[in-house]
């Protein structure tokens, strides 16, 4: 199977702007994009990270690093601060390298981030 290079969507709504909580939470909202679009750390290209301006506390890529994606090149940027725009919000781009044609890739949407793409939001829930 020939793989090609697709982009891949996410976001978790965070409940406070802690380290701890920040990093547990990325962790979470990137362990379930790998797993529902089937990656190893190989498949993945890059990652690219936002936080929303009120999410100072740590760099969501360190959430990448806690699950041993030490090779895969990471950055992380502050979100725009839009008036009434969701708080607390980590997201990712991510580059990966897949068979799985555009279709069939799967954004992941967690935490009241579904509010975000409610068009994406069931790609998250487990099939």
């Amino acid at each position: 199977m020939s793989s090609t290079i697709q982009a891949i969507r996410g976001a978790i709504q965070i409940g406070t702007d802690d380290a701890d909580v920040i990093v547990e939470r990325t962790a979470r909202l990137l362990g379930e994009v790998i797993k529902h679009n089937g990656l190893s750390d190989e498949d993945i290209v890059s990652i690219m990270f936002t936080a929303t301006p009120d999410l100072t506390a740590a760099f969501p890529a360190a959430a990448a690093r806690r699950l041993g994606l030490v090779s895969v090149p990471l950055m992380c940027a502050a979100e725009i601060a839009v008036p009434g725009a969701l708080p607390r919000v980590v997201r990712l781009l991510a580059h990966v390298r897949t068979g799985r044609p555009r279709s069939a890739i799967r954004h992941v949407y967690l935490d009241g981030a579904e509010a975000l793409r409610p068009d994406l939001a069931t790609a998250g829930a487990d099939r």
